[in-house]
């Protein structure tokens, strides 16, 4: 019988790092399209309230919020300490959300207006007569479809 020797080793060819730099760049183009930014600056601070049966919002395209709570440190020599109501990026009345409703719903599609619903984030320690005062001119406004945003707890 004969033998079979092998003439040498053989080396395991080297790996081809030629389209990685295409990889790469396909996921971060991927990552670039499919990432939001914020939509607005925090005028305001608020810690929201506590609450144990919460749902979440269907459709957040269809949503618009007004922010009430004290302004942040950088506004509050320039504002004081009283709460404000926020609506986008700027401090603002209870007589300009009849324009801000107006112009929310502008930017809907006609399908979608009779679904826009407006949350209010508001601290948890604001005095109701601002919430209430927000409340009524949504009335005036039409904006029926109002939401609380509130921090879920866990109960045992």
């Amino acid at each position: 019988m004969a033998v079979m020797k092998k003439k040498g080793k053989k080396e395991v060819p080297a790996i081809s790092t030629s389209s990685l730099p295409d990889v790469i760049y396909m996921v971060l183009f991927f990552f670039m399209v499919s990432t939001s930014m914020r939509d607005q600056d925090l005028l305001v601070q608020y810690k929201l309230p506590d609450a144990t049966e919460v749902q979440k919002l269907e459709k957040k395209s269809l949503v618009s919020y007004i922010h009430i709570g004290v302004p942040t440190l950088a506004m509050r020599a320039k504002y004081g300490t009283a709460p404000k109501i926020q609506l986008n990026d700027s401090y603002k009345t209870t007589k300009d959300i009849l324009d801000f409703v107006a112009a929310e719903r502008d930017q809907l599609n006609e399908s979608d207006r009779a679904s826009m619903t407006i949350c209010l984030k508001a601290d948890g320690g604001t005095k109701m007569g601002i919430v209430a005062d927000v409340k009524q001119e949504l009335r005036k406004a039409n904006a029926l479809k109002l939401s609380y945003a509130s921090s879920k707890v866990l109960s045992y």
